[in-house]
């Protein structure tokens, strides 16, 4: 029998998936929300859940190559990206993955990156103090095939430092954001979302692209 997942883990992900909600960040049963949990596991939403009317049952554990603790219940598809965020990043304890319009509109126009400069929100990422700064937030191509896609995650982080911005998108798909805790991945992510939403208005408005 599987060990418990500790009910502050599981409050964490329902309280998570109920704020993205809100947002417009996970419709349908898209988006994906996980912990670290002690002792290599991770706590993940299961498959086929709405993130806005998430319960106990699911959320399931993990190791960190991403095998289920119980054979009987199925993952997110995607839990290969949240495990390889931990695997990578042993500060990292939680990882939420949404579906914005904004994310998902300017991924499908930009290049490798989406820069951002001179936003208020950036001192949402770690690092950095001031408005005056950019950051140029990796974007990778769309694949099914969750092991290659990480693969292609991972070529990019190697390509980098210590990323700025701890988070990623995946073009036409959605973004990956991580932190310390799940209240700093949300301030990320919500930092994020807000300057991805303002590029999009400039662009509208005849502003530069991504």
């Amino acid at each position: 029998m599987p060990d418990a997942i500790p009910e502050a883990a599981v409050a964490a992900v329902i309280e998570a998936g109920r704020r993205m909600a809100e947002r417009n960040w996970v419709p349908a049963t898209a988006g994906n929300i996980s912990v670290r949990l002690p002792g290599n596991r991770v706590a993940i939403t299961r498959s086929g859940f709405h993130k806005a009317h998430l319960t106990a049952d699911a959320v399931m554990a993990v190791d960190l190559q991403g095998v289920p603790e119980d054979g009987a219940l199925r993952p997110s598809a995607e839990t290969g990206l949240h495990c390889g965020v931990y695997r990578a990043f042993p500060a990292a304890r939680a990882v939420v993955h949404g579906h914005s319009v904004a994310n998902t509109v300017l991924s499908r126009r930009a290049g490798e990156t989406i820069r951002l400069e001179g936003y208020e929100l950036l001192k949402a990422f770690p690092g950095l103090d001031t408005h005056a700064a950019a950051v140029a937030v990796p974007v990778l191509d769309n694949d099914q095939d969750i092991t290659r896609l990480q693969a292609a995650v991972e070529a990019r982080w190697a390509r980098m430092a210590d990323p700025v911005v701890p988070g990623y998108l995946i073009r036409g798909h959605g973004v990956y954001v991580w932190g310390p805790d799940m209240d700093a991945a949300l301030a990320r992510l919500e930092g994020l979302e807000f300057m991805l939403a303002c590029k999009m208005a400039a662009i509208s408005l005849g502003g530069s692209d991504p």
